[in-house]
């Protein structure tokens, strides 16, 4: 039998995926396999896999071929991206460890392990002594992989870490990668490129995940689709620095990810630690079952949010910060007429903050505006059944502020002089424990004074020249990360009902690091539906709809000047947890009478909406999105057409319906829970409509209709809606309809049925 420092080789499978680790001969483990699920495999059958994936050597290269492990190093021959990076001034950068201990699920793993998910642990030291490392591989059961290092320096010697990157190999087929770029109102903008020899590198340096961050990062096969070819994709779970990359080097392929530091960022003394972040590994057939592995573990965390989410009011683009007192309670009344169950203040109740110029950073109620403070809004709120929420931007300060004149020192700078303003504000260091207190005291006593249900966490410029003052401007982008992550969990520990939704800019800080202690992120400052069905679509790639904020806004978008209808507008909204962002006093009746009803659609179909599987279809047309959510056990389903920008192709394609029940037949209805959309033209199985009693003309229906407009629909087989499809219905550009799918019986198969 082998020794406990021979190792073993693993078989892990769950969730229809497999990952084959070799940690033998005291070398750092390399992932063998790492996609579709194998058999069941003897111990025989993994040691030859294992022996069979080793290549031959190349020309004018090493004898013996580098083995890319999930940390490569040049030890081993292995020429390209190293996995750590760092030096005992400038001694040591090239570390060779040896792998002292293998454990599964905390018990040794010795020989072959073949099980279900699970933990395993790989312990060793370098081949001075000075380093320990610790890489944790971890197999989740909804068949994501998870991986992440702890270093500790084990001598008197100062060490300072560059980089660490975990490396996940991906086969030669993965030959096409998709990434995100975007920007302040516009975030998760796809691209799509080669995988060619060399490295794909995408850098964050802005302090926080950004707009225009990678979010993940795919490898699949050419043409990979949202259900159709081999991905294997990567997301590092950290809301600071950041980076992900892609390699080709002679036969190897890894995509990986890390924190990236700043130079002497992280320096180790004897017994110090550096934990990297969580890199997060999906593998999947199509880009829709990428996205659910990473939904499902997001779903299991230890408090998850529930499907019956409030309906939220968010007061920002109703007041901005003309805060009255009897305007914002007048608002609050009529959110609670039309169905909202959560009304959050945002900015400008606290301090001098009448405008952005200043008070931001003095979290105390604004004596001025608020005489009684906010106990009359409050209390009327939570008398009329609603939930209350309050704004903070806690890591950021206006130079006009007391705080700011207070603590000059607490500012983050790179020297005496502060870094460049953005949006009249700097950065507090909460890595200073007086700063870090200052906050965590003022953010409590307003949780001990007001019954606060929700907290909007706002984040709203990068983090330039990111230095700690009181260590003479040394960066310190990743103590900041750290102190905000744990002044969340603290807040959260205190006060274990109050709801946290991460706001930074709109979008900038969605990851699944700030995700650990938060419940929902804004997707973007921009509102308007024609962009969010874009941004909804690709946020949805990693979080499921119940954490995106998705707003019904005003009928003219504040960020783009467009103007849409309301059906347009909440048949966007309503796949993301939904709230109001319009100041309803300027609503007519109609306007309230049709919100009312499509919140009152919502709350009905929430449960679906908000806890089944996302669906994206692919489509030959980018003007028309089609997308939609199955519930788990396929009996229902609701899918959305939206037509974007133009009228081509006129008509449009087919429509077609991806994740129901091949065997099954569903009853498919366009559903319209306010007006019907401008241009409609319906397709002949729709069947003829009626409202009250009234059969209608379909011709009439080319100007919008009221909603009590009904359609029979018909019944397909869940196979006949995915291969063959339907024909589309005509609408208008900037439209939207709704189709509610229904698992039928066979004895109630109606006239409609197709076979």
């Amino acid at each position: 039998m082998p020794t406990d420092n021979e190792g073993a080789i693993l078989h892990l499978a769950a969730a229809g995926v497999s990952v084959l680790i070799d940690a033998t001969g005291g070398q750092l483990p390399a992932i063998v396999h790492w996609g579709d699920q194998l058999p069941a495999l003897t111990a025989e059958e993994a040691r030859k896999m294992v022996e069979a994936s080793v290549p031959v050597a190349g020309s004018s290269t090493i004898d013996v071929p580098p083995r890319p492990g999930l940390l490569p190093g040049q030890d081993s021959g292995w020429m390209g991206r190293p996995g750590l990076r760092g030096s005992f001034d400038g001694v040591g950068w090239s570390p060779k460890f040896q792998v002292h201990k293998v454990t599964f699920n905390d018990s040794p793993a010795i020989g072959f392990v073949a099980a279900e998910a699970g933990r395993v642990l790989i312990t060793g030291t370098d081949d001075a002594h000075r380093l320990r490392l610790d890489l944790t591989l971890e197999l989740l059961p909804a068949g994501l992989i998870r991986g992440r290092v702890e270093l500790t320096n084990l001598c008197d010697e100062t060490y300072t870490v560059e980089d660490v990157s975990l490396a996940f190999p991906i086969p030669g087929e993965a030959t096409e990668l998709l990434d995100f770029a975007g920007s302040h109102n516009f975030e998760r903008v796809p691209q799509r490129g080669t995988l060619r020899t060399g490295t794909h590198l995408r850098e964050n340096r802005r302090g926080r995940t950004g707009s225009d961050s990678a979010y993940i990062l795919h490898a699949g096969t050419p043409g990979f689709g949202f259900g159709h070819g081999e991905i294997w994709a990567v997301h590092t779970a950290w809301s600071g620095n950041h980076h992900h990359f892609a390699e080709r080097f002679f036969g190897d392929q890894l995509i990986g990810g890390g924190e990236l530091l700043l130079p002497g960022e992280v320096r180790l003394s004897l017994g110090d630690i550096y934990q990297s972040p969580w890199i997060y590994a999906s593998y999947g057939t199509g880009l829709d079952p990428v996205a659910r592995r990473f939904h499902a573990h997001v779903r299991s965390r230890t408090f998850p949010v529930s499907a019956d989410r409030p309906v939220t009011l968010n007061v920002w683009e109703a007041v901005y910060f003309d805060h009255e007192e009897e305007k914002l309670i007048a608002l609050a009344e009529r959110a609670a007429l039309a169905g909202v169950e959560r009304y959050v203040l945002d900015d400008g109740w606290f301090g001098s903050r009448r405008d952005d110029t200043s008070g931001l950073g003095d979290w105390v109620v604004s004596a001025d505006v608020w005489p009684s403070g906010l106990h009359p809004l409050v209390d009327r709120v939570h008398e009329m059944g609603m939930q209350f929420g309050l704004w903070f931007e806690p890591e950021m300060v206006n130079p006009d502020s007391d705080v700011a004149r207070a603590h000059p020192e607490w500012i983050m700078a790179a020297r005496k002089d502060w870094p460049v303003e953005s949006r009249n504000q700097q950065v507090l260091n909460l890595a200073v424990p007086e700063a870090y207190e200052h906050v965590k005291k003022q953010i409590l006593a307003l949780l001990a004074e007001y019954k606060l249900d929700y907290i909007k966490w706002d984040h709203n410029r990068d983090l330039i020249e990111a230095g700690n003052q009181q260590a003479g401007g040394r960066p310190a982008v990743h103590q900041q990360t750290l102190a905000f992550y744990a002044l969340l969990e603290e807040i959260r520990s205190l006060h274990p009902d109050v709801e946290i939704e991460s706001c930074s800019s709109g979008g900038a800080r969605v990851d699944l690091g700030v995700l650990e202690n938060t419940d929902r992120v804004w997707v973007s400052d921009n509102n308007d539906p024609h962009d969010r069905q874009t941004m909804l679509r690709w946020t949805t790639e990693l979080l499921p709809p119940e954490y995106l904020g998705s707003h019904i806004a005003s009928a003219r978008s504040h960020t783009t000047g467009r103007h849409h209808d309301l059906a347009f507008r909440a048949g966007t909204a309503v796949f993301g947890h939904l709230g109001v962002e319009w100041d309803l006093g300027t609503a007519s009746d109609d306007e309230l009478d049709s919100l009312q009803r499509w919140i009152s659609f919502y709350k009905q179909e929430r449960r679906l909406l908000l806890a089944g599987d996302v669906v994206r279809m692919d489509g030959p047309d980018t003007n028309v999105v089609v997308h939609g959510v199955v519930g788990p056990d396929r009996s229902r389903a609701i899918f959305a057409q939206a037509a974007l920008d133009s009228l081509y192709p006129d008509p449009a394609g087919r429509l077609r319906f991806r994740g129901l029940d091949a065997e099954a037949r569903y009853e498919i209805v366009p559903i319209f829970p306010g007006y019907t959309p401008s241009g409609l033209l319906p397709p002949d199985w729709w069947g003829q409509p009626s409202a009250s009693g009234r059969h209608i003309e379909g011709t009439s229906l080319r100007t919008t209709a009221r909603n009590d407009v009904t359609f029979p629909g018909a019944v397909f087989s869940g196979s006949a809606l995915e291969k063959v499809g339907v024909a589309s219905p005509r609408i208008h550009p900037d439209q939207v309809v709704l189709y509610r799918l229904s698992r039928v019986a066979c004895e109630s198969q109606t006239r409609n049925a197709v076979p």
